[in-house]
């Protein structure tokens, strides 16, 4: 079964301190966590000062129930694939629970329930890299349309980075390669 403590790192890694990026969706963030997502964890009265004092406490919840917990991540055999969903759904919220969903052939709904599980788990004959694979592919292409718009499109060699440094078996951050335990 996957552990978030493997990709913890690897997002934090990525994504850096506190920054307010122009032309970024996302508005304010620190260590990856918006202000809509710090507001819908911590109350709505929450302010971008609020969010620069998170703490990792705060942040170590916001990543367990909002993301790993949302993709049943504890219940995913393989690391790798763990890893890949959960920093999809991380990076590109809604997106990286439909798109994988059409992809396992189960419905799109965004709510990662019983079906979603079996069908990760259970994909090609339990082939792990065969899906990793797959859905890899399938982020890519996503990213490439959605930066395909002018005010988005200087994200896009970022957004490519990032996924190629998600590998099977493989994690890479601050210049090192994190081997991965299937």
């Amino acid at each position: 079964m996957a552990k978030k403590e493997i990709l913890k790192p690897f997002i934090r890694a990525w994504e850096g301190g506190f920054a307010i990026v122009k032309g970024d969706r996302g508005g304010a963030t620190k260590w990856g966590v918006t202000l809509a997502t710090f507001r819908a964890a911590f109350g709505q009265q929450k302010t971008v000062n609020d969010l620069k004092a998170m703490t990792e406490e705060q942040w170590d919840w916001i990543f367990k129930t909002m993301f790993w917990d949302k993709w049943k991540a504890d219940h995913i055999d393989s690391q790798s694939v763990a890893n890949l969903l959960v920093d999809w759904y991380w990076n590109s919220g809604k997106h990286g629970i439909r798109i994988p969903q059409r992809i396992l052939g189960v419905k799109a709904d965004g709510i990662v329930g019983q079906q979603t599980i079996a069908a990760v788990n259970s994909f090609h004959g339990e082939d792990r890299q065969e899906l990793f694979v797959a859905l890899w592919k399938a982020r890519q292409a996503f990213y490439r349309s959605i930066d395909s718009s002018p005010s988005q499109r200087r994200f896009l060699k970022g957004h490519l980075n990032r996924l190629a440094a998600i590998r099977f078996k493989e994690l890479e951050y601050n210049g090192k390669v994190e081997t991965i335990k299937e």
